[in-house]
Order: structure tokens, then sequence, then C-alpha cells
């Protein structure tokens, strides 16, 4: 069941990160950016995927160390739990980014880049994007 319920979360995000940068104007794209939908979808299965993989509290999260080990001992419910972690926060950071670049008039096309970035890369996109807005912003004001 771990393996059907991962893989239904982890193809189906590729549909949604998919309308995000080919179809933006979309009903259902609109629907997906106005409130995250799917961060909240990917909730339950990570809470599944806690519960069973057993408590956390062992789990020494403020030491390298510590993380290191809980990612060497994982079972596979851990590991989708963590998985479904990086799915659900990067993805609901995308819909801030075309929210936010629709706020300050930035084309869909300039944000491609940073939104392919949040999906492979998380930090990556936000950084991208970031720079992005300053640049942009800074060349408006040149203007």
């Amino acid at each position: 069941m771990t393996t059907i319920l991962f893989s239904i979360c982890n193809t189906g995000i590729l549909f949604a990160w998919g309308v995000l940068l080919f179809l933006p104007r979309w009903k259902g794209t609109q629907f997906l950016i106005q409130f995250p939908w799917i961060p909240f979808t990917l909730s339950f299965f990570y809470l599944y995927f806690i519960l069973l993989s057993g408590s956390l509290t062992e789990v020494d999260f403020t030491t390298l160390p510590g993380i290191q080990n809980a990612f060497q001992n994982a079972t596979l419910e851990s590991a989708a739990a963590g998985w479904l972690h990086y799915l659900a926060f990067d993805f609901w950071v995308g819909t801030w980014i075309i929210r936010h670049s629709r706020k300050h008039n930035i084309s869909h096309l300039k944000i491609c880049l940073p939104l392919i970035g949040t999906f492979l890369l998380g930090p990556v996109g936000i950084l991208l994007y970031t720079v992005l807005f300053w640049g942009n912003r800074f060349l408006m004001k040149a203007k």
C-alpha cells in the first residue's frame, strides 16, 4: 500500500507542476494556485506515512549526524513522508511565485526557470525568482 500511495502522489505532482508551467491561465490552474490544495492533499498522505513509520521522537533533528542517522535508518514509510514533505512545500512555493509574479506584473515566461528550479531543487528556485524579481524592479526604476 505504501508503494502505491507514494506512486500516486509522486506521479500526481508531475501533472500539477505541468499545469502550473504550461497552462498558467487555465481555470483548473487558478483553482490550484488560489489555495494550497495540492499541499493540503499531500498532507493527509504525509500524516498517514508518519503514523505508519512510528515515532519520530528518537530522531535527533538538532545535529547533522542525528539527521544523517535518521535518513540511513529510514523505513519506506518515513522515506515516503520525507519526500512528500518536499513535494508539498516546493509546490506551495511554486504557487506563491505565480501569485507574487502576477501581483508585480512579471510575465509567466520569465518565471518558468524559477518554477523549474523550485520543482527540481526547491531553494534554488526561490533564489532564481528573488534575483529575477529584484532585477526586474531595478530595471523598471532605471527606466
